[in-house]
């Protein structure tokens, strides 16, 4: 199983996830009205790779991290 971090003001439990791609990562999240609307916005890292695409492949020990836009100083 996969593991996704949500960072940063998306404030929700990791979870684990048994999927191929960010494209099931994306499906599975279809009917979450919230967090489609920050899924626009986020940057994707796997394994603290920066990715952009959905197809990208995901193994069975990946992490996902789903990273909102952030303001700092």
């Amino acid at each position: 199983m996969a593991k996704v971090e949500f960072l940063g003001p998306l404030n929700r439990e990791s979870i684990e996830v048994d999927i191929k791609s960010l494209n099931d990562l994306k499906e599975m999240f279809a009917d979450d009205k919230e967090l489609q609307e920050w899924l626009e916005i986020c940057a994707v890292a796997v394994n603290d790779t920066l990715v952009c695409s959905l197809d990208t492949k995901i193994e069975a020990n990946d992490k996902i991290s789903l990273l909102p836009p952030v303001c700092g100083g």
